[in-house]
């Protein structure tokens, strides 16, 4: 009688552990993706600051604004983490035109508040590389566990599902093409 309570006691212990290990893991991963919310948030933030900055100089790039304006947008109204990297990859192409346009303009390019609003840009920038880091390496610990006995009996039974790395978007490994004559 006392073996049978011990091993139904080490049983119970052994399932609170894993429960217990799967909730962990899934707030590391909620926390990671909320550290990148935060960080696209503050990009998208400058953003405006930087337009009206560059469109100061630029009056007659209108159409590379507005697409960073779309992008700006698409990303603000992402959802899951598929969009987020789809809407950031846009953003990131549009961020390259304005980038671009600074470059054809001598006088933009050494004004101070432009450098320094790129100085924060290219902050946000290695942030949110950090935060894409630290999110896929907490979503790669909490989906294997998942995978794993005896935890993946506990995942099923209690509706732990695996998250979505962030991954880029098809085509973000080539290099945007900048053309200002259409």
């Amino acid at each position: 009688m006392i073996a049978i309570v011990a091993i139904i006691v080490v049983l119970a212990v052994g399932a609170v552990s894993t429960y217990n290990g799967l909730v962990n893991l899934q707030e590391n991963v909620s926390e990671y993706a909320s550290n990148i919310d935060a960080q696209l948030q503050r990009r998208a933030d400058l953003i405006p600051n930087l337009v009206s900055t560059v469109k100061s100089y630029t009056k007659h790039e209108e159409k590379v604004f507005t697409e960073l304006a779309d992008a700006r947008a698409s990303l603000n109204s992402a959802k899951t983490m598929t969009e987020k990297a789809d809407a950031d990859s846009r953003l990131n192409t549009a961020l390259g035109n304005v980038i671009a346009i600074a470059e054809a303009y001598p006088n933009l390019a050494s004004n101070t508040l432009y450098t320094s609003m790129m100085d924060e840009l290219e902050g946000c920038e290695n942030r949110i590389s950090y935060a894409r880091t630290n999110y896929n390496s907490a979503a790669k610990s909490y989906n294997a566990k998942l995978k794993k006995f005896p935890a993946a009996i506990f995942a099923r039974m209690f509706g732990f599902e695996a998250v979505d790395y962030f991954t880029a978007s098809a085509g973000a490994e080539e290099v945007p093409s900048v053309n200002f004559d259409s």
